[in-house]
């Protein structure tokens, strides 16, 4: 019997922080020592590095959702200071290193190899059709260590829904700046106050905001309307629905314990996190 949806959503908001450790300081710190310019060269380098050394067009369109030219300043430049096989170490050694840090106690605990093992049984499971960057990153060796094993497995299930969720928008015709628009707007904010959005130029992100006004999903003063906010929620349950498979392996049972197991860890990294 499949799992129920409620608890296949639950498992992406405990699997979301610990994967996005990779975007804090301490991997950050390892791509600038390689000769990085900047956070976005290292982010570039060490998410696309599963697919190798992909050209931009093929990176902006496997990550869906940043604006065009925005991939085209980081790849191929990056490739020129690593390889996608060096980025692909210093990713999994920084960021295993900032999730034990934020973690503290958590990451000798007893029971954390348990977890990290039933996450990793999922997350090397879930079918890899029409998920190019998760079947890049399945076909990574998985590490030993069990935090790096955690962190790992959080990043393939990450990236799985990841490609799922591009798969929810594509089939409700909603582009990558326009899910930005309506992530912006599900957090209560103005499109232009959005980190991914805000450095836009004010005639590019206006343009967007009206597309979705024509289409009935903004309203006059750039807000949800009933219709924007019904879609949003379509695309949620899509997305939840697709990232399901990768659970089936795993007894209700063991998804609870896996679930339970991961809830202080998340915890703790958000409140490390700020």
């Amino acid at each position: 019997m499949p799992h129920p949806q409620v608890k296949v959503h639950r498992m992406s908001e405990l699997i979301e922080p610990i994967g996005a450790v990779t975007f804090s300081e301490v991997p950050n710190e390892g791509f600038l020592a390689l000769g990085m310019r900047n956070y976005w060269d290292g982010y570039f380098a060490g998410r696309a590095a599963p697919l190798g050394s992909a050209p931009a067009e093929v990176v902006h369109a496997v990550f869906y959702n940043f604006a065009e030219g925005e991939v085209a300043r980081h790849i191929p430049w990056v490739w020129g200071k690593t390889t996608p096989q060096e980025a692909i170490a210093v990713r999994e050694r920084g960021s295993a290193a900032a999730l034990r840090q934020w973690i503290g106690q958590l990451a000798d605990a007893p029971g954390l190899a348990r977890i990290a093992d039933l996450a990793t049984r999922a997350a090397v499971s879930a079918p890899t059709e029409g998920r190019a960057l998760y079947a890049g990153l399945r076909a990574l060796a998985v590490p030993e260590e069990p935090v790096a094993r955690l962190w790992h497995a959080a990043t393939l299930l990450r990236e799985h829904r990841g490609d799922g969720h591009n798969a929810a928008l594509l089939a409700h015709g909603i582009g990558g700046t326009e899910a930005h628009v309506l992530l912006a707007l599900s957090l209560g904010m103005r499109a232009e106050e959005f980190g991914r959005l805000h450095h836009l130029p004010e005639a590019r992100l206006a343009a967007v905001v009206d597309g979705l006004r024509g289409r009935g999903l903004v309203d006059a003063v750039g807000g949800f309307t009933d219709a924007g906010r019904a879609s949003r929620e379509r695309i949620e349950a899509l997305t939840d629905e697709l990232a399901a498979p990768a659970y089936d392996v795993l007894s209700a049972d063991e998804l609870d314990e896996l679930i339970a197991g991961l809830e202080p860890i998340a915890e703790a990294v958000k409140a490390a996190d700020g």
